[in-house]
Protein backbone atom coordinates (compact mmCIF):
# COMPACT_ATOMS: atom_id res chain seq x y z
CA UNK A 1 0.00 0.00 0.00
CA UNK A 2 1.54 3.18 -1.00
CA UNK A 3 2.03 5.89 1.45
CA UNK A 4 -0.03 8.93 1.49
CA UNK A 5 2.68 11.93 1.18
CA UNK A 6 3.02 14.82 3.90
CA UNK A 7 3.03 18.48 2.74
CA UNK A 8 6.81 18.65 1.78
CA UNK A 9 9.05 20.08 4.01
CA UNK A 10 10.35 22.44 1.22
CA UNK A 11 7.22 24.42 1.25
CA UNK A 12 8.25 28.10 1.85
CA UNK A 13 11.72 27.44 2.03
CA UNK A 14 13.00 29.48 -0.63
CA UNK A 15 16.09 31.56 0.04
CA UNK A 16 16.57 34.59 -1.83
CA UNK A 17 19.92 37.03 -1.72
CA UNK A 18 20.54 39.79 -4.15
CA UNK A 19 17.77 38.39 -6.13
CA UNK A 20 19.45 34.82 -6.37
CA UNK A 21 18.23 31.71 -4.60
CA UNK A 22 20.78 29.85 -2.84
CA UNK A 23 18.98 27.56 -0.98
CA UNK A 24 18.55 24.67 -3.26
CA UNK A 25 15.23 24.35 -1.92
CA UNK A 26 12.87 26.65 -4.02
CA UNK A 27 10.32 25.93 -5.93
CA UNK A 28 11.03 27.72 -9.46
CA UNK A 29 7.91 29.16 -10.42
CA UNK A 30 6.19 29.93 -14.27
CA UNK A 31 7.02 33.32 -15.06
CA UNK A 32 3.21 33.60 -17.14
CA UNK A 33 0.98 31.47 -14.33
CA UNK A 34 2.98 32.03 -11.68
CA UNK A 35 2.31 28.57 -10.70
CA UNK A 36 4.76 25.49 -10.35
CA UNK A 37 5.24 22.83 -13.21
CA UNK A 38 4.21 19.38 -13.26
CA UNK A 39 7.67 18.60 -13.02
CA UNK A 40 8.86 21.12 -10.47
CA UNK A 41 5.66 20.56 -8.38
CA UNK A 42 7.48 16.28 -8.55
CA UNK A 43 10.58 17.12 -7.49
CA UNK A 44 9.42 19.44 -4.76
CA UNK A 45 7.70 16.77 -3.20
CA UNK A 46 10.02 13.96 -3.98
CA UNK A 47 12.81 15.62 -2.84
CA UNK A 48 10.92 16.58 0.31
CA UNK A 49 9.91 13.38 0.72
CA UNK A 50 13.30 12.15 0.77
CA UNK A 51 14.46 14.82 3.00
CA UNK A 52 11.92 14.26 5.61
CA UNK A 53 12.00 10.87 6.03
CA UNK A 54 9.18 9.09 4.27
CA UNK A 55 11.18 7.45 1.57
CA UNK A 56 14.22 6.00 3.57
CA UNK A 57 17.53 5.29 2.44
CA UNK A 58 18.56 2.40 0.47
CA UNK A 59 14.78 2.52 -0.77
CA UNK A 60 14.05 1.29 -4.57
CA UNK A 61 12.05 3.45 -6.43
CA UNK A 62 10.07 2.03 -9.16
CA UNK A 63 7.98 3.80 -11.89
CA UNK A 64 4.73 1.97 -11.19
CA UNK A 65 4.82 2.75 -7.52
CA UNK A 66 5.94 6.29 -7.75
CA UNK A 67 3.72 7.69 -10.60
CA UNK A 68 0.59 6.22 -8.67
CA UNK A 69 2.02 8.42 -5.50
CA UNK A 70 3.04 11.39 -7.43
CA UNK A 71 0.78 10.93 -10.37
CA UNK A 72 3.00 11.97 -12.94
CA UNK A 73 4.05 10.40 -16.11
CA UNK A 74 7.08 8.20 -16.36
CA UNK A 75 9.22 10.97 -18.29
CA UNK A 76 8.37 13.46 -15.35
CA UNK A 77 9.48 10.84 -12.96
CA UNK A 78 12.64 10.28 -15.06
CA UNK A 79 13.22 13.93 -15.19
CA UNK A 80 12.89 14.27 -11.54
CA UNK A 81 15.07 11.25 -10.40
CA UNK A 82 17.80 12.87 -12.70
CA UNK A 83 17.67 15.78 -10.94
CA UNK A 84 17.54 14.24 -7.58
CA UNK A 85 20.68 12.34 -8.44
CA UNK A 86 22.22 15.73 -9.13
CA UNK A 87 21.43 16.51 -5.57
CA UNK A 88 22.70 13.59 -4.54
CA UNK A 89 19.61 12.90 -3.00
CA UNK A 90 18.77 9.64 -5.47
CA UNK A 91 21.30 6.93 -6.83
CA UNK A 92 20.84 5.43 -10.60
CA UNK A 93 21.32 1.56 -10.31
CA UNK A 94 22.23 0.82 -14.20
CA UNK A 95 19.53 -1.35 -15.48
CA UNK A 96 17.98 -1.37 -12.42
CA UNK A 97 16.71 1.75 -12.06
CA UNK A 98 16.79 4.34 -9.00
CA UNK A 99 17.25 3.84 -5.46
CA UNK A 100 16.99 6.98 -2.45
CA UNK A 101 20.58 7.37 -1.47
CA UNK A 102 22.41 5.07 1.32
CA UNK A 103 22.98 5.92 4.68
CA UNK A 104 25.80 5.77 6.35
CA UNK A 105 27.63 7.41 9.43
CA UNK A 106 30.82 7.77 7.68
CA UNK A 107 28.67 9.59 5.23
CA UNK A 108 26.98 11.64 7.68
CA UNK A 109 30.71 12.57 9.25
CA UNK A 110 31.79 13.57 5.61
CA UNK A 111 28.97 15.50 5.04
CA UNK A 112 28.87 17.40 8.48
CA UNK A 113 32.54 17.97 8.62
CA UNK A 114 31.97 19.71 4.94
CA UNK A 115 28.75 21.42 6.40
CA UNK A 116 30.33 22.77 9.11
CA UNK A 117 33.63 24.26 7.54
CA UNK A 118 31.65 26.09 4.31
CA UNK A 119 29.00 27.46 6.74
CA UNK A 120 31.79 28.62 9.69
CA UNK A 121 34.02 30.17 6.91
CA UNK A 122 30.88 32.10 5.25
CA UNK A 123 29.84 33.20 8.18
CA UNK A 124 33.19 34.56 9.70
CA UNK A 125 33.17 36.52 5.67
CA UNK A 126 29.77 37.92 6.51
CA UNK A 127 30.69 39.21 9.95
CA UNK A 128 33.93 40.81 8.42
CA UNK A 129 31.84 42.43 5.55
CA UNK A 130 28.89 43.02 7.74
CA UNK A 131 26.52 45.79 6.48
CA UNK A 132 22.97 47.14 7.62
CA UNK A 133 21.25 45.19 5.60
CA UNK A 134 23.09 41.70 6.08
CA UNK A 135 22.06 42.64 10.12
CA UNK A 136 18.77 43.50 9.32
CA UNK A 137 18.59 39.79 7.13
CA UNK A 138 19.65 38.00 10.24
CA UNK A 139 17.43 40.11 13.12
CA UNK A 140 14.62 39.31 10.54
CA UNK A 141 15.32 35.51 10.09
CA UNK A 142 15.92 35.05 13.73
CA UNK A 143 12.72 36.92 14.82
CA UNK A 144 10.97 34.29 12.94
CA UNK A 145 12.80 31.14 14.11
CA UNK A 146 12.45 32.26 17.76
CA UNK A 147 8.42 32.51 17.58
CA UNK A 148 8.43 29.27 15.39
CA UNK A 149 10.42 28.14 18.88
CA UNK A 150 7.76 29.06 20.96
CA UNK A 151 5.23 27.26 18.85
CA UNK A 152 7.15 24.24 18.58
CA UNK A 153 6.83 23.92 22.00
CA UNK A 154 3.06 24.26 22.00
CA UNK A 155 2.26 21.68 19.46
CA UNK A 156 5.27 20.06 18.02
CA UNK A 157 3.65 17.77 15.33
CA UNK A 158 1.47 20.91 13.83
CA UNK A 159 4.25 23.69 13.94
CA UNK A 160 7.75 21.00 13.13
CA UNK A 161 7.70 21.95 9.24
CA UNK A 162 7.49 25.80 9.80
CA UNK A 163 10.21 25.69 12.59
CA UNK A 164 12.27 23.77 9.70
CA UNK A 165 11.54 26.67 7.19
CA UNK A 166 13.02 29.06 9.69
CA UNK A 167 15.46 27.21 10.88
CA UNK A 168 17.06 27.32 7.47
CA UNK A 169 16.05 30.60 6.95
CA UNK A 170 18.19 31.83 9.84
CA UNK A 171 21.04 29.61 8.64
CA UNK A 172 21.26 30.94 5.37
CA UNK A 173 20.52 34.67 6.51
CA UNK A 174 23.91 34.13 8.83
CA UNK A 175 25.93 33.47 5.74
CA UNK A 176 23.99 35.49 3.19
CA UNK A 177 26.73 38.50 3.49
CA UNK A 178 29.85 36.35 2.40
CA UNK A 179 29.44 37.74 -1.02
CA UNK A 180 30.60 34.02 -2.39
CA UNK A 181 27.65 32.47 -4.48
CA UNK A 182 29.65 29.13 -4.90
CA UNK A 183 29.98 29.14 -1.04
CA UNK A 184 25.97 29.74 -0.47
CA UNK A 185 25.61 27.18 -3.35
CA UNK A 186 27.49 24.29 -2.21
CA UNK A 187 26.51 25.21 1.60
CA UNK A 188 22.65 24.79 0.79
CA UNK A 189 23.33 21.14 -1.19
CA UNK A 190 25.16 20.09 2.42
CA UNK A 191 22.66 21.96 4.34
CA UNK A 192 19.91 19.15 2.49
CA UNK A 193 22.18 16.48 3.14
CA UNK A 194 22.55 17.03 6.57
CA UNK A 195 18.40 17.74 7.18
CA UNK A 196 18.02 14.03 5.63
CA UNK A 197 19.87 12.27 8.52
CA UNK A 198 18.47 14.96 11.29
CA UNK A 199 14.98 13.66 9.95
CA UNK A 200 16.20 10.13 10.01
CA UNK A 201 17.45 10.58 13.84
CA UNK A 202 14.04 12.51 15.08
CA UNK A 203 11.81 9.59 14.06
CA UNK A 204 13.26 7.96 17.32
CA UNK A 205 14.94 10.22 19.30
CA UNK A 206 13.53 13.56 20.36
CA UNK A 207 14.85 17.02 19.54
CA UNK A 208 16.95 18.69 21.90
CA UNK A 209 14.88 21.74 21.40
CA UNK A 210 16.31 23.93 24.75
CA UNK A 211 19.83 23.60 23.52
CA UNK A 212 19.04 24.19 20.05
CA UNK A 213 17.25 27.34 21.12
CA UNK A 214 20.23 28.93 23.38
CA UNK A 215 22.53 27.93 20.14
CA UNK A 216 20.39 29.98 18.24
CA UNK A 217 20.97 32.61 20.60
CA UNK A 218 24.25 32.52 21.45
CA UNK A 219 25.04 32.49 17.17
CA UNK A 220 23.05 35.64 16.45
CA UNK A 221 24.39 37.39 19.87
CA UNK A 222 27.92 36.77 18.82
CA UNK A 223 27.22 37.63 14.85
CA UNK A 224 25.66 40.61 15.74
CA UNK A 225 28.42 41.74 18.37
CA UNK A 226 30.96 40.68 15.34
CA UNK A 227 32.76 38.28 17.69
CA UNK A 228 34.12 36.02 15.00
CA UNK A 229 35.52 33.51 17.32
CA UNK A 230 32.76 33.06 19.45
CA UNK A 231 30.51 32.50 16.50
CA UNK A 232 32.94 29.87 14.99
CA UNK A 233 32.82 27.61 18.28
CA UNK A 234 29.38 27.95 18.89
CA UNK A 235 27.95 27.27 15.12
CA UNK A 236 30.63 24.23 14.66
CA UNK A 237 28.58 22.70 17.98
CA UNK A 238 25.67 23.53 16.85
CA UNK A 239 26.09 22.06 13.24
CA UNK A 240 28.14 19.15 14.64
CA UNK A 241 25.66 17.82 17.32
CA UNK A 242 22.88 16.17 14.06
CA UNK A 243 26.24 14.10 13.17
CA UNK A 244 25.72 13.04 17.20
CA UNK A 245 22.22 12.54 17.30
CA UNK A 246 22.15 10.18 14.11
CA UNK A 247 25.24 8.27 15.15
CA UNK A 248 23.12 7.53 18.18
CA UNK A 249 20.61 6.64 16.17
CA UNK A 250 22.28 4.15 13.88
CA UNK A 251 23.88 2.38 17.13
CA UNK A 252 20.16 2.20 18.70
CA UNK A 253 19.34 0.42 15.03
CA UNK A 254 21.76 -1.57 14.75
CA UNK A 255 21.29 -3.13 18.16
CA UNK A 256 17.74 -3.82 17.18
CA UNK A 257 18.89 -5.36 13.79
CA UNK A 258 16.46 -3.29 11.49
CA UNK A 259 19.00 -1.28 9.87
CA UNK A 260 19.19 -3.65 6.91
CA UNK A 261 15.51 -4.30 6.94
CA UNK A 262 14.68 -0.98 6.44
CA UNK A 263 17.05 -0.02 4.19
CA UNK A 264 15.41 -2.82 1.59
CA UNK A 265 12.13 -1.46 2.04
CA UNK A 266 10.44 -0.45 -1.81
CA UNK A 267 7.84 2.20 -2.84
CA UNK A 268 4.87 0.36 -3.00
CA UNK A 269 5.78 -2.48 -0.41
Amino acid sequence: MLLKPRHPLAEGQASVVNGMDFSGAAIRMDARTEQPSVSEEAYSRMRSDILGGELLPGMKLKLDALRERYDVSVNTLRETLSRLAADGLVEAEGQRGFAVMPASLADLIDITETRRLLECHAAQLSVERADLEWESRLVAAYHKLSKAEELVVQDADRHADLLETYNRQFHIALISGCNSRWLLHFHGLMYDQSLRYRMLAFRVKDFPRDQSRREHKQILDAALARGVETLVTVLGTHITKGAEMYAEHEAAAQGRGKVKRKTKRQVGD
